[in-house]
């Protein structure tokens, strides 16, 4: 047990008698039940109420956000569970998503619960206890820590002193707290409610009150379908389209721009700038003003390609190959017999449109290499074509492959392209979830959110799941081998 007589105070300094080893472990057990009450004992009093004021304002939140007052003064008979507080009527919303429907009359209305928002603001209230959590936390441990170090030092800290230490201490938390804060409401959330909505019926007919249904909406994933039409089937195909989207697009862009650029840099070009100019420009200009631009230029019934190939009567040989539908003409995005031929159009243009970037970057690589080594190759009389292999291009490699390997992750999210291009057709009977033959995960997920006739955002949410797993180990995978990472130490 403590002495009474254990805190003896001569100006700032303490001096304790008869102390017990457990006294830093009762201050801590102090401030577990009463917040800041171990660093009054402690003769910290300013940080004990300061403290203290976040256990009352915590109470305080409770007790006024929800009807408590009315209750307890007689003005209302019952105190139902949607009458408590934020955090009480949080974590019941999070547990229970809700469990009263709409109820209709002939004069009266009686609104049910609405799942979405009780996910929402329970997620909030959580977030709000997880903070006060942490406070709660701090407070034990700074009742326990300042007292041993009082014991130690046989001296307290004045507030102006306890501060100026904080502050020296902990300057890049202090610093970094409001952007946490921020970040945690505004990131974080919603990232958690999209995983939590992964686990519940949320879509279809289920918009107001839905339920949690555990791993269901991932096992639906293996369900193919008696003719191929089910999400797994569909998911299959889409992730597979995906992944060749990816690998071309980075592919042909990539080495597109580096024969650009080995062209252009060929001295026997004349008028090197102009072309360069002109090749850069469909980068230079909005990619979603180009976009819509081709995609009007490539409408099978009113779009540029189609008529200058009637008028010039070049159609009927693409209606030789095969290529063209029952009006006659190339559905070059709409045409569901020949995906292949959107998807196909769809690579082309993404070079069109990727391929000056390339150029650029490899150019200057180009120009920036040591000429000194194409002098030396030149001397043991090393052929162009030696010198190309042997030095240009191991060099650019080295110096692109990272932007390679983001370009391919990039790919795999391309969702502009291919909503503001096709908008994810032409449409394919055999797919479930409205998706279409050029759909890639991310559009796909666009669409199933964006159906205002049938909205599945469980299923939406699964497949963001799946696409962070994918993209996330990816992108960490490529990031732990990159040299900054690995040199973070030596900043």
């Amino acid at each position: 047990m403590e002495a009474k007589d254990e805190i003896r105070l001569q100006g700032n300094e303490i001096y304790y008698s008869q102390i017990s080893k457990n006294t830093p472990k009762l201050r801590g057990l102090a401030s577990f039940f009463i917040w800041g009450l171990g660093q009054i004992q402690n003769k910290q009093v300013i940080k004990g109420l300061v403290f203290l004021f976040f256990q009352i304002v915590l109470i305080a939140i409770e007790i006024f956000s929800g009807k408590y007052i009315p209750y307890l003064t007689g003005a209302l008979n019952k105190l139902d569970i949607r009458d408590t507080g934020i955090f009480v009527k949080g974590i019941w919303g999070v547990v229970t998503l809700g469990t009263r429907e709409d109820v209709y009359s002939d004069i009266y209305f009686i609104p049910g619960d609405r799942s979405n928002r009780l996910l929402i603001n329970g997620l909030i209230a959580i977030l709000i206890l997880v903070i006060f959590l942490g406070i709660y936390i701090y407070n034990i441990m700074d009742a326990k820590k300042s007292c041993e170090k009082q014991i130690k030092t046989k001296k307290i800290l004045l507030t102006s002193q306890y501060l100026h230490e904080l502050w020296e201490g902990s300057f890049e938390y202090i610093v970094i707290l409001p952007a946490l804060i921020l970040m945690i409401f505004f990131s974080i959330m919603p990232i958690i409610f999209g995983l939590m909505v992964a686990f519940t019926n949320y879509g279809g007919k289920r918009l107001l009150l839905f339920d949690w249904v555990g791993f269901d909406n991932f096992a639906l994933l293996t369900n193919f379908g008696k003719s191929g039409t089910g999400w797994g089937y569909t998911f299959i195909n889409v992730s597979l389209w995906t992944i060749v989207f990816a690998i071309f697009a980075t592919i042909t862009c990539f080495f597109g721009g580096l024969i650009q650029a080995i062209i252009l840099n060929n001295k026997r070009v004349i008028g090197r700038k102009i072309w360069r100019t002109i090749i850069i420009l469909p980068w230079a200009i909005p990619q979603l003003v180009l976009l819509l631009v081709i995609s009007n230029a490539f409408n099978s019934q009113f779009g540029l390609i189609n008529n200058y190939l009637r008028e010039w009567g070049l159609m009927s040989v693409f209606q030789d190959l095969g290529l063209t539908n029952q009006s006659g003409v190339i559905g070059w995005f709409d045409d569901q017999g020949k995906p292949w031929l959107a998807k196909s159009t769809v690579i082309l243009v993404n070079m069109f449109l990727g391929t000056p970037y390339y150029m650029a970057l490899m150019t200057g690589i180009m120009t920036s290499i040591d000429k000194t080594m194409y002098e030396a190759a030149d001397i043991d009389g090393a052929t162009p074509n030696q010198k190309f292999w042997k030095i240009t291009l191991p060099i650019v490699l080295y110096m692109t492959a990272p932007l390679l390997i983001m370009s391919f992750a990039f790919n795999l999210n391309n969702f502009g392209l291919i909503y503001f291009l096709t908008g994810g057709g032409p449409g394919n009977i055999h797919f479930a979830g409205n998706a279409g033959s050029t759909d890639i995960l991310i559009s796909w997920i666009y669409k199933l959110t964006t159906d205002s006739a049938n909205p599945m955002y469980n299923m939406a949410s699964v497949f963001s799941i799946i696409i962070f797993i994918v993209i996330g180990s990816f992108s960490a995978y490529n990031f732990t081998k990159t040299k900054a990472f690995k040199e973070e130490d030596m900043v």
